[in-house]
């Protein structure tokens, strides 16, 4: 019981007793399951204010999805729905960025207007989900089978939340005062029978009129699916190019043996023949590569997933208890286990030896002179990938969470004051299993010394003199033969002795908490009354604690395995918060103004890290006639520092990046650059002349950005400081009283965020020393080059720097026809324009990077739905439409423009006007049928598929939210499901 305060517990305790003694006494009558109701208008609190209203028509620009809006779509999570609406940015660390690592891996979060999902604050009935140490809620914690509607408020709220409320609010609202039960299955599966996915819930409640109960249990799968199954993925650089990305550090090995040890080997490298032996002379070997294309390559895409798998496992239980007429006691337990899964190509080791690109901190391991599999009588050192044992990490994240809340009313004279006090604990344990990297105490070993034992005739680590044990235990080694490929079986084989990949690549755990306990007061009520109406009052305190950890392995910890090396996320903070919400009626029912009102609040917060924030909030309604609606919202926000922001141990990185100084990117085509890089700028050593940048295997870059072979360092700063932003938005709303059922709406939104957090780049450093010539962006303590001009250390930190900036408009259309004989229609429809997301990512930048229309960064995201029903059947028809994006061009078509370029002599002027070829793709749209039979015994079957049309979104090389050639929020595939609910 160390999750909740005693105090917490005994009254979540009492009131699970009353609602079970409540449910005992009601009547055992059959009832179909029906959601219960007041037949009179009452007030209630929408999601952007805390005063309670008859009237949920608000000045701030809200979504809702309710229940039936939910089912009628054919996915199976919270997030799978929030990432569809318009609203919504491109997805964070998607499910297919199966290169992602970290803490946060393995969630499912959401980013409103794409300015990051730790700018969206995530609610849970009014109070905040629980969040990684990078401040990442992740939306998976909550069952579909426990949701009765979502809200999202697409304007900032600070002034009512707190922190992170900058580009909007989601607020998931949970069923209570549930009669009855319900059983629901779903299961479907990708055309091309994989990534199956299945759902089983069970709802059941009841209530009476001193309190209720409502139970929520569910389970859920999905199955991974493989690069390798779908053709946009399939390749490193994707389906026109199927033959390039391919890397030497491949499973077939690469041995730097001495001269003569292969045919026409010069100053090459060897590798051994299919099947040949180790110890037959250079007949039995080729040099690396010959024949060209592909030959002795890995594709490591054919052993990654294009879609991660997960598992969840989840109970939602709420319930109440009306104490007296005027004091109710109310609360909600939240139990969520979600596991996931990533696989990822073995790893590709690359030793350190006399190579340029390998940096001074690699470690310098070989096949010892000694070992008994070495047939040349010296050191030799190699690149091979662990291809039988592709890297795993399987996330695992439990949630443990309990809120209880006493709230009641009381009246001074004619007026009555709400007002509650209550409470919530959220924790998140977090353990990440890793598999498939690299042991280099064991790899040292198992490259070691070794002979063959005559006493066993086992092949033994060690000498005669001092043998080592056999085995994989500790104090026990196994000899490794990394000449023998993939697939060819012997003595020391990877693929044949299960010892020795015991022994090779153990399993690594990596654990984490965040805590978050929350206390909080409210009050609301109206003081006095104006000719228009009363002047509603909301005012409160809020404390919350937050702390949190991430400890990688040991192994991660020491450097001592293959894995990126990092540090432990450690620290806490707390907050103290006022706030008051006055809402003022100026006229009502007068000419040109049916209601005129504005709102106002203002909330203080002191924490403990970095001082004080005051932010504030100013709203209007207009409403000059019945039919028509004006309203307009200000607002101040700040994100407050977190945890890993502040204490966030040092990483390791294999960064993508772009250097400016490869003939083939900015110098190739601007003198200034050109003349930076070849001359040492600030101090940095020059690059030779005709330079290309170096990647994975020591091989040149043939696309952009490209990863490094070397691991670069990446870490948190304790002195940063709030990011602060303003938000305004201004809308109108027409429902013509002479189209029943028709509401227009249309709202512009403009968010600049200030002093941003955000990490720092390889690319960005490099751009701001070689292309726009800053000197301090030079510095040694930032990055530098070797001799021969390779990046071999960087070091990657945060910082408050720069500032963000968008603006657009959304639409929507909601248009319920009349009924006709042969059924009733439905129309919505809504779309986002983004008018421009444009940032400066550094004080010192001299121009904005304009990223709308660019990458991810979509203009045009549309949804348009048609709902039909005649009786007890229906169908719901949906489109989801994504406008045209730019990228830059792939590095063979960039010069010879043509289909994959487009636009060659693109200039940038965020590249000091160099030319910067692009590619434009075009508009995509994806369609979505679902179809409905509601059977005489209260059950519902609905069949449908996403994606109909098996639509195949554009090949994008920027590999944009994934680490494929495709954009991480598309659709993979057509998918076909079967959902079927049934009511007791």
């Amino acid at each position: 019981m160390n999750l909740m305060s005693n105090e917490l517990f005994k009254a979540v305790r009492y009131a699970l007793y009353a609602g079970a003694t409540a449910v005992v006494g009601f009547s055992a009558a059959p009832a179909f399951a029906q959601e219960q109701g007041s037949q009179q208008l009452e007030t209630v609190t929408v999601t952007g204010s805390r005063i309670r209203k008859a009237d949920v028509e608000t000045a701030q620009p809200i979504v809702v999805l309710d229940r039936a809006a939910i089912e009628h779509q054919g996915f199976n999570s919270v997030a799978d729905i929030l990432q569809n609406l318009t609203e919504s940015g491109s997805p964070t660390i998607s499910r297919a960025a199966a290169l992602s690592s970290g803490e946060a891996v393995g969630g499912y979060y959401i980013d409103l207007r794409n300015l990051g999902a730790n700018r969206t604050l995530v609610l849970l009935n009014g109070k905040r989900l629980g969040a990684t140490t990078d401040g990442l809620q992740d939306l998976s914690q909550v069952p579909m089978s426990s949701i009765e509607r979502i809200e999202v408020l697409k304007d900032g709220a600070s002034a009512i939340y707190g922190s992170d409320a900058i580009s909007g609010v989601v607020n998931i609202i949970t069923r209570k005062n549930y009669d009855g039960a319900e059983a629901a299955a779903y299961v479907g599966q990708f055309d091309e029978d994989d990534g199956a996915k299945q759902t089983y819930s069970m709802t059941f409640g009841s209530h009476n009129d001193r309190g209720s109960i409502t139970f929520s249990a569910e389970y859920s799968k999905e199955d991974p699916v493989l690069a390798a199954d779908r053709e946009f993925s399939a390749y490193p650089q994707g389906p026109y190019h199927p033959l390039t990305g391919w890397t030497l550090v491949s499973q077939w090995g690469v041995f730097f043996a001495p001269p003569g040890s292969c045919p026409g080997q010069g100053s090459g490298q060897c590798t051994l023949n299919p099947g040949g032996d180790p110890f037959g002379g250079p007949s039995q070997y080729h040099r690396t590569g010959t024949g060209g294309g592909i030959n002795d390559r890995s594709n490591a895409n054919q052993q990654m997933y294009l879609q991660t798998g997960i598992e969840r496992k989840s109970l939602f239980v709420t319930g109440d208890y009306n104490i007296t007429d005027n004091i109710k006691f109310s609360t909600d337990i939240l139990y969520n286990k979600r596991s996931t899964d990533q696989q990822i190509a073995g790893y590709p080791f690359q030793p350190a030896f006399a190579l340029p690109w390998e940096g001074p901190n690699a470690q310098a391991i070989g096949l010892s002179a000694d070992s008994y599999y070495n047939p040349w009588g010296e050191d030799v050192y190699f690149y091979r990938r662990g291809w039988e044992v592709p890297r795993t990490t399987k996330s695992d994240l439990s949630t443990y969470r309990i809120s209880g809340t006493l709230e009641g009313n009381f009246n001074i004279g004619d007026r009555t004051f709400n007002w509650d006090v209550g409470a919530y604990v959220n924790t998140n344990d977090v353990l990440k299993i890793n598999h498939g990297d690299f042991s280099l105490t064991a790899l040292t070993g198992a490259l070691g010394p070794s002979f063959l034992d005559p006493a066993t005739g086992r092949v033994t680590c060690g000498t005669p003199d001092n043998p080592i044990p056999y085995g994989s235990a500790p104090g026990q080694c196994v000899p490794w033969n990394p000449i023998l490929p993939y697939g060819q079986g012997g003595s020391g084989s990877l693929t044949s002795t299960p010892e020795l990949q015991e022994f090779l690549f153990p399993y690594y755990h990596s654990r984490g908490r965040t805590k978050s306990t929350d206390y909080s007061a409210n009050i609301t009520g109206s003081v006095f009354t104006l000719p228009a109406g009363d002047i509603g009052v909301a005012a409160g305190f809020e404390h919350r604690n937050e702390t949190g950890s991430y400890v990688p392995d040991a192994f991660a910890q020491s450097g001592l395995s293959t894995n990126l090396s990092s540090g432990p996320t450690g620290g806490k903070y707390k907050v103290d918060e006022y706030y008051v919400e006055v809402d003022v009626p100026v006229l009502k029912d007068v000419m040109l103004a049916k209601e005129l009102s504005f709102n106002v609040a203002g909330r203080h917060s002191r924490y403990d890290t970095f001082g004080n924030t005051t932010n504030g909030k100013f709203s209007l309604t207009w409403r000059p006639i019945d039919d028509l609606l004006f309203r307009a919202n200000y607002a101040q926000g700040f994100r407050a520092p977190t945890i890993a922001d502040l204490y966030g141990g040092v990483g390791g990185t294999f960064a993508f990046y772009t250097d400016p100084c490869d003939v083939r990117n900015a110098a190739g085509g601007d003198p200034a650059v050109a003349a930076r890089c070849a001359s040492g700028f600030s101090g940095q050593r020059g690059v030779p002349a005709g330079y290309n940048q170096i990647g994975q295997g020591g091989s040149p870059c043939n696309s952009f950005p490209c990863q490094t072979g070397i691991q670069f360092l990446s870490g948190s700063n304790p002195t940063l400081q709030p990011e602060t932003a303003t938000s305004k938005t201004a809308g109108i709303v027409y429902s013509p009283s002479w189209i029943s059922g028709l509401d227009l709406s249309l709202d512009w939104y403009r968010i600049h965020l200030k002093n941003a957090i955000s990490g720092d780049s390889v690319t960005q450093m490099l751009d701001d020393c070689y292309v726009r010539g800053i000197a301090a962006r030079c510095s040694s303590l930032l990055f530098t080059r070797d001799a021969n001009g390779v990046v071999n250390y960087a070091l990657i930190g945060s910082t408050n720097q720069g500032w963000q900036d968008t603006e657009g408009y959304d639409f929507g259309v909601n248009y319920r026809l009349p009924e006709f004989s042969f059924g009733r229609f439905a129309i919505h429809w809504n779309t986002t324009y983004v008018d421009h997301l444009d940032a400066k990512i550094t004080n010192t930048a001299k121009v904005p990077q304009v990223y709308t229309g660019k990458s991810s960064n979509f203009r045009t995201r549309s949804n348009a739905s048609l709902d039909w029903s005649l009786g007890d059947f229906a169908a719901t028809w949906t489109t989801r439409y994504y406008s045209s994006i730019k990228e830059k061009c792939s590095f063979d078509s960039a010069a010879a423009g043509g289909p994959e370029c487009n636009q060659p002599m693109h200039y940038d002027p965020e590249n000091g006007a160099a030319r910067y070829p692009l590619n434009r793709t075009g508009a995509n749209a994806f369609h979505d049928l679902q179809v409905r039979w509601n059977a005489p015994w209260n059950g519902t079957v609905s069949v449908g598929a996403n994606n109909l049309f098996n639509h195949a979104g554009p090949v994008l090389y920027s590999q944009p939210n994934s680490n494929f050639t495709y954009y991480g929020g598309f659709d993979i595939g057509r998918f076909y499901y079967l959902r079927y609910s049934q009511k007791f």
